[in-house]
């Protein structure tokens, strides 16, 4: 099957992948499992209150693993999303294409959801191509339409996990149990994803993978002769020749049979032995196919394997490159850079600015003052009473505004006047500070500047 060349005679080949069910099928299929598990599942998970992933642009609310972040935390996604790059950069080096054969959500609701509920109602790929080919009877119409409502169903339920990643499950619930009037913008978008899912696993599928995703052509600039990759190794199968009886007209060829196995598993409709293609996404399909034919003619396995150009060509062992080690060192410091303001992060914020173009205030009973403002956010997920007071008993603090009680995820301003006994102020400039109270417990200490007469 020739993609690239119905893609120039600007028509669609539709794929019939046959399923060998091989080592790796059963690896990717119990990743697939905790999955699909974990999909489904994580909007529901709640760790300490919160859900287990929740992506909520809309009131710009994110929680992962059960920790919630908020706007002012936006530059710790920035950190986070770099260092997932570099990961994909990293893995691309050395694994080449592996994230879109065992982990993308692409090709596991593809080919381990719905290519198995079309093989099973509709057979292997002979009797798939027959369907489709042939008229419109009875049982095609029967086929179709439970597949197709099959497909509809799932890509309903895929939308509304989907939809609960993006609002709660919360919101999603009451969307699903309230009158449609009152959450209509949420009706249509469950419809609307639903309409996209069902549209890219029925009729777009594979043309995700070699001609919109990005992916495919970062890795032709990625990966080098040094790259694992799902390849062929021409050295040991060329030249190709069908099996003969005699042992000695089979010796004139490589292993490789021309059984055609590894070019009909294949869902993106490449031929490996052709070498590294954008279209393959690593699933290792050909590997288990090309495997149950060296068993059969009592050949090694590993005709097509993983392999890199050099262990190919030149017989090396696999390598951790400089290039490789560099990039790890840069998500290693990453990493700590994250870590280091992640696990530093208070569950509040206190700013405080002395008021802009002021000077000091006299104030009845020798006291001396500068007005304040303050800016309190809460990173949490329950709404928090505070206070501010000085870390020094004789400063007193006068509210113009006071905080009260600041909303989850939520930010408060306050006004106060500072008021420092004249007494106590030797320099133009006093250093003081300002603490945060949550509970009767010290949450944030700040550091600020003081403005009053020098006391000689």
């Amino acid at each position: 099957m020739d993609v690239s060349a119905d893609v120039q005679a600007g028509k669609r080949k539709w794929m019939y992948p046959l399923i060998r069910q091989g080592r790796f099928y059963r690896w990717r299929s119990y990743l697939s499992y905790v999955y699909l598990i974990f999909f489904f599942t994580g909007p529901f998970v709640r760790i300490g209150g919160q859900p287990l992933l929740l992506l909520n642009f809309m009131d710009r609310q994110f929680v992962i693993l059960g920790q919630a972040f908020w706007p002012q935390d936006i530059f710790l996604f920035v950190l986070a999303s770099l260092i997932f790059l570099v990961c994909i950069v990293l893995f691309t080096i050395a694994f080449g294409r592996i994230f879109c054969g065992w982990i993308c959500p692409q090709t596991i609701f593809m080919e381990m959801v719905f290519r198995r509920i079309e093989v099973w109602i509709e057979g292997e790929p002979a009797a798939r191509k027959k369907l489709d080919a042939g008229p419109w009877t009875k049982e095609k119409i029967w086929k179709k339409s439970l597949k197709h409502v099959i497909f509809v169903f799932i890509s309903f339920l895929i939308a509304n996990t989907f939809l609960a990643y993006l609002i709660g499950s919360p919101a999603l619930l009451r969307i699903m149990t309230e009158p449609i009037a009152q959450h209509l913008t949420g009706f249509i978008s469950i419809w609307v994803f639903t309409f996209v899912f069902y549209l890219i696993y029925s009729q777009v599928r594979e043309i995700v993978c070699t001609m919109i995703c990005p992916y495919g052509r970062l890795q032709s600039v990625l990966i080098d002769e040094h790259t694992l990759v799902v390849a062929y190794d021409e050295v040991r199968g060329e030249p190709r020749g069908k099996l003969q009886k005699n042992a000695d007209v089979l010796n004139l060829h490589g292993d490789c049979v021309d059984c055609g196995l590894c070019v009909a598993v294949c869902p993106t409709g490449i031929d490996i032995r052709k070498g590294t293609q954008l279209e393959c996404i690593n699933c290792t399909a050909c590997i288990d196919a090309c495997d149950q034919v060296m068993d059969k003619i009592h050949k090694p396995r590993n005709l097509i394997g993983y392999f890199s150009e050099n262990m190919i060509h030149a017989k090396e062992k696999p390598s951790f490159t400089t290039r490789m080690k560099a990039y790890a060192a840069v998500i290693t410091v990453l990493f700590c850079v994250l870590g280091y303001f992640v696990f530093s992060r208070s569950d509040m914020d206190m700013t405080v600015l002395r008021g802009a173009g002021m000077l000091y205030q006299e104030q009845p009973g020798g006291m001396i003052s500068n007005i304040y403002n303050a800016e309190i956010i809460n990173k949490t997920n329950n709404d928090r009473k505070i206070r501010i007071v000085a870390d020094n008993p004789d400063i007193r603090i006068k509210y113009i505004q006071a905080p009260s009680t600041v909303a989850k995820g939520g930010m408060v301003k306050a006004m106060f006047f500072v008021m420092i006994p004249a007494r106590d102020i030797h320099t133009a400039k006093t250093d003081i500070q300002l603490q945060l109270i949550f509970n009767n417990q010290v949450i944030q200490t700040v550091k600020t500047a003081f403005v009053g007469p020098p006391n000689n």
